[in-house]
Parts: structure tokens; C-alpha cells; sequence
């Protein structure tokens, strides 16, 4: 996915998100999201869209010292879906103007603004299907927009140690846990390895190391299964391989 695709899907992920909550009862909890009612997912993800324009639109050079942006949020939780719609609408004027290929400050890997718009689809992805499931609904997820999450995922996850610590436990000593959706083609395969120092992702050729542990599933499957929305028990994924190792993954690779 390009750019342009990404600023699209943001927007028909949010308005997903807003049919899928469209008369619900926003006080009911989402078991995905532990502690949280619809209400909470709802003004969370408003607020990361408003804030991820805030940064877009200021081409910050350097991490902000403050998060200090004005939300107007509602006065009641029944204004929250048409606060969703107003800053999506927001973020798709920030898009319009703005270079994706212009170098600014982000967490992960790429130093561009291409990076918050590519952030700013999953987040709102994974919320979406969260507000489903806790709606009884049945997510559904594009296949290439998954495969596409899964290597968001993949390529930014060694550099979240600040809001997400557990990830200073994802070491080891060489083992590889190799990760394919074999339904997408050659491409969707990506082998994560740990090493003493860190971990991160290898180049897919023929002098990548062998898998230590390896899932296959499908790209919506695999996405959810590494945001932590799957089990590894789950019949969706075809595990091989040491166990062990993906116990160590997922235990300490929670975003």
C-alpha cells in the first residue's frame, strides 16, 4: 500500500468504526481492551487521529515535549460518533496537504510524514475490530490492508520501547520466528530474530538464517494474532517449531 491508500483506508476504517457503534450502548465493555468501555475506544481513537494531524501538520523536526492539543471532545458520550467523523474529515484535510515523503520526527523507522498516515490506518484498524468483537459482530479485514499492518508491525516494533516496555525482554541468541501469510504471495513473509542486544527484522533472501519458530495463518489472522487480538492456540495459526520461543514473543511484545 501506498501513501494515498493508507490516507483512503483511514477513512473507511472510521466510518466502519462509526456504523459498527451506530446505537450501540457506548458503556458496554471491549474485552479486547482491558478496562475499557466503547466510550473509552471511541475517545481514544478520536484523539490519536487529532493528535497524529497536529504533529503532520507542524512537520515536527524532533519528539514533541508536550501532547497538549485541543481535543473538543463532547459533552456526552452520544456525540462521540459524530466527533469520530469531524476528526477524520480532519486528518483527510491534513492529507491533502501534506508531502508524504517530507522529513519529520517519527517514533519508529521512518522519518517521514508517510509514517504517522501509515500509524494513524492501524490504530484505527485494530480499534475497529475491537468495538466489533465487543458488539458481537464479525470483523472483516482486506487481505493486502492486513499484510500491510503486519509489516508496519513488524518494522516499528524495536523502536516502541518507550510506551511499550516489555519489548526490552524480546532477546535471545539468534533464534528466528518466521511469520508468513502464504495466501499473499512471497512478500508476506517477514523473520523477526532475537539476538542478546535486541531484536528486529532480516532481509527475506537466501542467506537469512533458518526459522527457530514459525506462523502461518491468514493476513487478517496473523495481523490480530501480533496485536495480541488472537492467541497463539488459536486453530487459525499453523505454529512450528520451538514453542518456546513464541512464548517469549508473545509475552513481551504487547503495543
Amino acid at each position: 500500500m501506498d501513501p494515498a491508500q493508507h490516507a483512503a483506508a483511514v477513512l473507511e476504517e472510521t466510518a466502519v468504526l462509526r456504523a459498527a457503534v451506530g446505537g450501540a450502548d457506548l458503556s458496554a465493555p471491549v474485552p479486547s481492551c482491558p478496562g475499557w468501555t466503547l466510550t473509552d475506544l471511541l475517545r481514544h481513537v478520536g484523539s490519536v487521529q487529532r493528535w497524529f494531524s497536529v504533529l503532520l501538520r507542524r512537520r515536527v523536526p524532533e519528539r514533541p515535549t508536550s501532547r497538549q492539543v485541543d481535543l473538543q471532545l463532547p459533552d456526552t458520550s452520544e456525540g462521540l460518533p459524530g466527533w469520530l467523523a469531524d476528526g477524520s474529515a480532519g486528518a483527510a484535510e491534513v492529507f491533502a496537504a501534506t508531502d508524504p515523503d517530507a522529513p519529520m520526527w517519527a517514533w519508529g523507522l521512518d522519518q517521514h510524514a508517510r509514517f504517522w498516515i501509515r500509524r494513524m490506518l492501524f490504530e484505527t484498524l485494530v480499534h475497529r475490530v475491537d468495538a466489533e468483537l465487543a458488539l458481537g459482530l464479525t470483523p472483516a479485514i482486506d487481505p493486502a490492508r492486513a499484510a500491510d499492518g503486519i509489516d508496519e508491525f513488524l518494522t516499528n516494533l524495536p523502536f516502541a520501547e518507550s510506551f511499550a516496555p516489555g519489548t526490552a525482554e524480546l532477546r535471545g541468541h539468534g533464534e528466528v520466528i518466521r511469520f508468513c501469510c502464504p495466501e499473499q504471495g512471497a512478500g508476506a513473509d517477514w523473520r523477526v530474530q532475537l539476538r542478546p542486544d535486541g531484536f528486529g527484522l532480516l532481509p527475506v533472501d537466501d542467506r537469512a538464517p533458518g526459522a527457530t519458530t514459525e506462523v502461518r495463518a491468514r493476513a487478517a489472522d496473523l495481523l490480530l494474532f501480533l496485536y495480541g487480538r488472537l492467541p497463539a492456540a488459536d486453530t487459525a495459526l499453523q505454529v512450528s517449531g520451538d514453542r518456546a520461543v513464541l512464548a517469549v514473543w508473545t509475552a513481551h511484545s504487547a503495543f
